[in-house]
């Protein structure tokens, strides 16, 4: 059944279309539905995709509250879908398009074990960047499930990265206020302390979590620990620019092209 279920959702991430049951995805388990990620993880390897790290979701307390959540959700980064300075983004291939501003955490050494230091997490950190996070923002089950979100991988379908590499000892990693811009103008801002009161704290629970499953996370990964503001739809022909105090800007157009 796990198999069938994660075809569904490979096939759907790329043909925009689905073909599942919801009373199969509804009665799944947290566990099973991140077997079912997993599985979809497997598919999009064989299919030529390379995995580039984790995401981690759902990190502030009222999206937690809205989908019956003790804690966050994770997911998975993928190349060729995870691009550098990638400046056009062709909105006509998504159902409902929509962002989040991110920091983007480089890992530069293995991370295993529970309850890290902050200390011990900043120094397995080589870089951080500014980052745009997409998403595709469809439930196909409505309303929406935990367990639709967890076996799409959060909704993610890219990651568009900044130029500006920081070091992890320059940030507070509390304090630093994330602002997204439309079209030149102020959208919205947050401080990075809306992130499980700090995007360490999210790292640590990404750690724990893989730990629990033997895992660890490593040198080499990306990891975007989560936005301190609301999902922004793209609805119209827009300019998007992402500042995050301390680390950079990235801007990305989005057209239907």
């Amino acid at each position: 059944m796990l198999e069938s279920i994660a075809n569904d959702f490979y096939h759907s991430f790329y043909e925009k279309e689905w073909h599942g049951e919801e009373i199969l995805i509804r009665n799944l388990s947290i566990k099973e539905a991140y077997e079912v990620q997993d599985l979809v993880t497997k598919r999009r390897i064989e299919a030529g995709e390379t995995l580039a790290g984790f995401k981690v979701g759902c990190t502030s307390s009222s999206i937690r509250r809205q989908f019956g959540l003790s804690e966050p959700i994770n997911g998975k980064l993928f190349y060729p879908h995870t691009a550098e300075n990638q400046i056009n983004i062709d909105c006509s291939n998504y159902i409902n398009c929509a962002i989040e501003p991110e920091m983007v955490f480089k890992i530069g050494k293995n991370l295993e074990g529970k309850n890290l230091s902050d200390k011990e997490l900043i120094s397995a950190i080589e870089y951080i960047c500014p980052g745009i996070e997409i998403h595709e923002y469809n439930f196909w089950i409505k309303p929406p499930t935990i367990q639709e979100l967890i076996c799409s991988g959060g909704i993610h379908t890219g990651l568009i990265i900044g130029n500006q590499r920081v070091s992890p000892d320059n940030l507070q990693f509390k304090d630093e206020k994330f602002a997204v811009y439309k079209n030149n103008s102020f959208l919205m801002s947050a401080p990075s302390s809306e992130i499980m009161g700090g995007p360490l704290n999210s790292l640590r629970w990404l750690v724990n979590f893989l730990t629990d499953k033997g895992m660890s996370l490593e040198k080499g990964n990306l990891v975007i620990p989560g936005s301190p503001v609301e999902l922004i739809n793209i609805d119209q022909d827009v300019e998007l620019k992402v500042v995050i105090d301390n680390v950079g800007s990235v801007t990305a157009n989005f057209k239907k092209y």
